[in-house]
């Protein structure tokens, strides 16, 4: 994460840059992995300024090409922002596939994005890494018994909590979450939705516990009463009331008092939002047909020590992901783990969407079943043995991998007697 960035540029962070400095926030993370009583996402309308709505959504690639055009329209633009219509932590991989995307192109720029904090401790490492400066996560409780109320349902992997029990699971990673962020130097805001006859009376004590924590900034929002959600009938609390809030969490933590409560795809000024105008070109972005090159830009690699391609596939316990840069040189993004072996046929499904923003694999060998299964979903399959920078040259080159190929029937080195499957 850079460090020489002028974070004062934020206008969410400072309010003094609200006129001067824009934010444009992407829709690339559409699914969720909680249900608040208060939020209902079927509604969409570019009238309505809420968290939860966009008018498209768009795949990272999407984005970037999104991205260029706000610029040429706004170069006021200082903050890139993912806030949405979902949870960016429910939609990790394509948060992450952005941020590093962007911060690649356009390096001057600030990153953020808001969460409910979930999902945020597996990934905020990745964060870091891809230049995130700025987080938000939405508290509305540090008391489960209160929280259990808020959320209808809190899903973690493939598991679903109620009541209680998610209430705990989701402050407890809330906490963990915030205090890594700051850890990592990043700058931390917390949203706390008023809720009248339900956490009210619970905000100081929220306020306490983020201020323990180094929250930088405190948003207390009212509720806004939306149709179809378990809270459409409590009343929104009116300004005078919110303001007196605020004076009393002033006490413990600096106030946020001048919140758009942004959309999805908000863009554009907090003085001056341009969302309507900028809908059209959104959409299009959100139909447009990219090249592989642009979707799925990286290589995966079956290696053992990281200089040679050298493991069988189906024995890989990781794949490092490698990238070209626009100078022609090939980097290193990062390793993921690959899915268990005890997993079954379902492995190669598993493997094929793990690497989803692969072009090609590269590895030692492999069998006709994880082949089918890979090619299918668009991942092209190569068997090689030689040094990764080899490998990469040809695929990124367009050029021949046949003599790469691993030797059958005996190697033919001078003075090895070796069967050529292990040399």
């Amino acid at each position: 994460m850079s460090q020489s960035k002028d974070f004062s540029k934020h206008p969410c962070f400072n309010k003094e840059a609200k006129g001067s400095c824009g934010r444009v926030h992407l829709p690339v993370a559409p699914k969720c992995n909680i249900q608040c009583n208060f939020c209902n996402r079927k509604y969409d309308c570019v009238n309505e300024s809420r968290p939860g709505v966009t008018s498209a959504v768009l795949s990272p690639a999407q984005a970037v090409h999104y991205m260029d055009k706000v610029l040429a329209k706004e170069p006021r633009i200082t903050v890139v922002g993912i806030a949405g219509p979902g949870d960016p932590m429910a939609n990790a991989d394509k948060t992450i596939d952005t941020m590093r995307r962007l911060n690649k192109k356009h390096p001057q720029l600030l990153f953020c994005l808001s969460t409910n904090g979930l999902g945020l401790p597996a990934h905020v490492d990745e964060l870091a890494e891809v230049g995130v400066s700025h987080v938000t996560v939405t508290v509305n409780a540090v008391d489960p018994e209160i929280s259990a109320g808020i959320y209808a349902w809190i899903r973690d992997g493939n598991v679903m909590y109620k009541g209680l029990e998610g209430a705990k699971l989701l402050l407890s990673r809330q906490l963990e979450g915030i205090r890594r962020c700051k850890e990592l130097g990043m700058v931390v805001k917390v949203n706390t939705i008023v809720i009248p006859g339900v956490n009210e009376h619970h905000l100081e004590e929220i306020a306490k516990t983020m201020k323990a924590l180094g929250v930088d900034v405190l948003n207390c929002m009212g509720l806004k009463p939306v149709a179809g959600t378990i809270y459409e009938n409590i009343e929104e609390p009116q300004k005078a009331k919110l303001d007196a809030i605020r004076d009393t969490m002033e006490q413990h933590l600096p106030q946020m008092r001048h919140c758009q409560r942004c959309r999805a795809d908000a863009v554009g000024l907090l003085t001056e939002d341009r969302t309507k105008e900028m809908a059209g070109c959104l959409s299009a972005c959100s139909k447009l047909e990219l090249p592989a090159e642009e979707t799925r830009p990286y290589v995966a690699v079956c290696t053992q020590e990281g200089l040679l391609v050298n493991r069988h596939l189906g024995e890989a316990e990781r794949f490092q992901i490698w990238n070209q840069t626009a100078e022609g040189c090939y980097e290193l993004v990062e390793e993921r783990p690959a899915p268990s072996r005890t997993s079954g046929p379902k492995r190669w499904l598993m493997v094929a969407e793990l690497l989803k923003d692969c072009k090609a694999v590269l590895c030692a060998a492999m069998g006709a079943t994880p082949r089918a299964v890979l090619e299918e979903s668009g991942l092209a399959c190569h068997e090689m043995q030689g040094l990764i920078d080899q490998g990469l040259a040809a695929i990124y080159g367009h050029g021949d991998l046949s003599q790469f190929r691993k030797q059958k029937g005996g190697c033919k080195m001078a003075g090895c007697g070796g069967s050529g499957e292990g040399c």
